[in-house]
């Protein structure tokens, strides 16, 4: 898996919708459930609705805690 996409997942809002402007880590389970079923969006924003909706659905939104609040670059990385 590519580092970078988890990054966008705390730093892209979405960009449409009743959630527009509210991080992709922050939407709630049942929207993501929606887009599931319904379909993802084509294009990168899809495939970070999909990551995200593969978190929440196996309760693993805490990996995403130790990036948030990070300044660009490398997750992790230390001045």
């Amino acid at each position: 898996m590519d580092p970078q996409l988890l990054e966008r997942l705390v730093t892209m809002q979405m960009p449409y919708g009743k959630y527009k402007g509210r991080l992709l880590a922050d939407l709630p389970g049942h929207y993501l459930g929606w887009f599931a079923r319904e379909g993802f969006p084509k294009g990168e924003l899809g495939k970070l609705l999909a990551l995200m909706y593969e978190l929440d659905h196996n309760n693993l939104k805490g990996l995403l805690d130790p990036l948030r609040g990070q300044p660009p670059g490398r997750p992790g990385e230390s001045s």
